[in-house]
């Protein structure tokens, strides 16, 4: 599914994501170095930075790009050297995203603000390591696993742009359809996780606003599929829809209004962010 290598999770062969860096992997060998040291295990670390053992072994192994809440936290409890703080702004991702997505990429890491209605998956900015995994082996061909972790990678570190630290920082909306949630892509583990990732995200950062869309919802403005919406610093609006192997930017001012009309439309139809964060522990509860 080509749209999976862009945003989702699977891509399709021969259209790889950027991978990880020498920078990446460098610094998360530096990370790892240091919190060994402290004589801290994965989870004893993460837990004085607020970061999930997971996210600690992403950044260790040069799979995710650290957000600046994590090398500001990791500095406070590694004893304040002012290395990774220093070296945190040389860091690099490989170039290679897919031919189709290039433009919108390049619009994304500057937007200020980003919607995203989606019907079939995770949107990947909020996807866990596993979760990318599982939807990356879903759908064939399968990928080799070099091209699998560079994809997984890439989708990792494109999160550092949900940061509230980022100057100005990025406003989010996500809406998700319920049935995503329930589908345990990758087994229960992996929901369980995922759905602790969401959590913590809309706990954490005040720029995400993350609404589910119930599956019993008589009215529905997004039957024609996703949407993605981005606004750039001069508050000019662009969209972006995937189809199988294929993707287009949208610029046409009325096709970007109908989209926006719709996109508005859905988030009055779905539950609000405080239901959508009180179904998210039930979903999580009954795990």
């Amino acid at each position: 599914m080509a749209y999976e290598s862009t945003d989702g999770g699977t891509g399709a062969a021969g259209c790889a994501e950027p991978g990880t860096s020498d920078s990446l992997r460098t610094f998360g060998a530096v990370v790892q170095a240091l919190r060994e040291h402290a004589g801290l295990s994965r989870e004893e670390f993460g837990g004085l930075i607020g970061f999930s053992k997971h996210t600690v072994a992403s950044v260790e192994q040069g799979r995710r790009m650290p957000d600046p809440d994590f090398v500001e936290g990791a500095e406070a409890a590694l004893g304040n050297t002012g290395a990774l703080r220093r070296a945190a702004p040389h860091l690099a991702r490989q170039a290679g995203l897919a031919s189709w997505f290039r433009q919108w990429a390049r619009l994304e890491a500057t937007a200020i603000s980003l919607y995203t209605y989606e019907c079939r998956l995770v949107p990947g900015l909020l996807q866990t390591e596993a979760y990318a995994r599982a939807v990356s082996l879903d759908v064939p061909p399968l990928p080799d696993p070099e091209e699998l972790e560079q994809r997984i990678a890439a989708r990792l570190a494109r999160q550092e742009l949900l940061s509230v630290n980022r100057k100005p920082p990025t406003a989010f909306s996500f809406i998700v359809e319920q049935a995503v949630l329930e589908r345990w892509t990758g087994g229960e583990t992996v929901t369980r996780e995922l759905l602790d990732r969401l959590e913590e995200l809309i706990e954490r950062n005040w720029n995400v606003e993350f609404q589910v869309m119930p599956t019993r919802r008589p009215t529905h403005a997004g039957l024609d599929g996703p949407i993605m919406l981005a606004e750039t610093p001069e508050n000019r609006w662009f969209a972006y829809s995937e189809g199988q192997q294929n993707g287009r930017l949208i610029a046409r001012t009325k096709e970007i209004s109908l989209l926006q009309q719709r996109y508005a439309k859905l988030r009055s139809q779905a539950l609000t962010p405080e239901d959508t964060l009180g179904l998210l522990k039930r979903l999580r509860g009954a795990l």
